[in-house]
This record gives structure tokens, sequence and C-alpha cells, in this order.
């Protein structure tokens, strides 16, 4: 199977974790764009979503799915979103479509997290990936100094195609940390959280996922956390 049809059965799996009747927490990338297509089959069932990003509002406002203002909600019932690597703990690297702060906050007011993710982002140790950290851009280099006082190589994200600094949905700007071996992610998001000037760091393991579906070979796995 490509890695294509693997995001699919996952996006595909996840629907039987939607909560008919209720609000549904969606994540931001390739594979939570598969969950979105999939979701809008049974959009008549759902009171309908929170988004992570611009970029999801308006793919699920293409398909006619409600979408809501986080401050309108009490409580999400179950978010899914993909992940850049994932532990067998739960713990995660997200940031690469630089969304991390929205996911992150969303994926706090949910009863679940329902991780979907192709059997290559199944990792032993996290940090083969360029962990995301996002930054107030007054901050950027003070924060870069810390984050290499650490061990990591930290490195601004730019716009593709030029030399500018890449701007997410909140005015922040993304700083990529790379040769980062992880051995303890919820003591080092903690740590990262407390240099001032960042925003958010993309290890989601104080709030991990509670399920991952893994795309593979022989099938959707499911793995419980």
């Amino acid at each position: 199977m490509t890695q294509d049809e693997l995001k699919q059965a996952v996006a595909r799996a996840a629907i039987a974790y939607v909560v008919d009747g209720e609000i549904i927490g969606v994540g931001t990338g390739s594979t939570a764009n598969f969950f979105i297509d999939e979701l809008a089959t049974i959009k008549d069932r759902i009171k309908g979503t929170v988004a992570s990003s611009e970029a999801t509002a308006a793919r699920l406002r293409g398909h006619g799915i409600a979408v809501y203002d986080l401050n309108e909600v009490n409580e999400i019932a179950v978010y899914i979103d993909g992940a850049d690597e994932i532990t067998a703990s739960g713990a995660m690297i997200k940031g690469g479509g630089a969304a991390l702060t929205r996911e992150k906050i969303v994926a706090s007011v949910s009863r679940q997290f329902v991780c979907i993710a192709d059997g290559s982002k199944l990792v032993e140790t996290l940090g083969a990936f360029a962990l995301p950290v996002e930054v107030l851009p007054m901050a950027r280099a003070a924060v870069m100094r810390r984050l290499a006082a650490l061990g990591g190589q930290p490195r601004l994200r730019l716009k593709p195609g030029t030399e500018q600094a890449f701007i997410t949905d909140n005015g922040g700007e993304i700083i990529d940390v790379a040769g980062l071996s992880i051995t303890d992610p919820v003591g080092l998001e903690q740590q990262i959280n407390q240099i001032v000037g960042v925003i958010a760091v993309g290890l989601f393991a104080r709030r991990g996922a509670d399920v991952c579906l893994l795309g593979t070979s022989d099938g959707v796995k499911t793995l419980t956390f």
C-alpha cells in the first residue's frame, strides 16, 4: 500500500471514534485532510467541529461541515489528528504543519485524543523529526540560544522558496530543532515551555494520545495508552 492509502485507511477507521451529536476536534495535515473527507460522509450525525488551523477550517467548511470557535464550546468529545512521530507510550512530536499551538489547545479540552498515522511514524525515541517550537518573533534569537544550550540544532522555518520567516495562524514563528534524542519527553516539554518567548512546543507528552490508529501493510493496528 502507498503512504496515501495507509493514511486513508486510518482516516476511515477513525470514523468509529466520532461521537454522534457532539463537537469533534479536527487536526491539521495530510492525514487529517483524509479524515475530513471521510467525516464529510457522516456530517449530518455530528453537531459540528472545532478546527486546529485556518486551513482545516476552510476544508471543513468546503464540505459543508459546521466549524465553531473554541470559545463557543464547553467540551469536545474527541480530537482526531495525525503525528510526525509517536512512541509506544503515546508521546508525540507534532507541528510539521505549523499548527502545533492550536492543536495542543484543542487536544487539551477534548475527552479523547485519537492519533491517526501511517506505520512509519511509530518510533522508539522521539527526535529524528526536528522538534517544532512556536515563538514570538521578537524572542526568536534568544529562544534559539536556549534551545542550542539544550543540545539541539535550532533552525528558523522559512516560507517555501523565500528567505522570510514562516508565520503561523497565530502570528508566531517556528523554530525547528534537529539533533535531539528525546528520552524524557514530559520533562523536555516542561523545560521548553518555561523558556520566555515560547508560545508552544510540538511535544505532546503531558497530554499525549489515548489511542493511535496505525496504518500498516497488514491493516490498521490499534494502540491504546
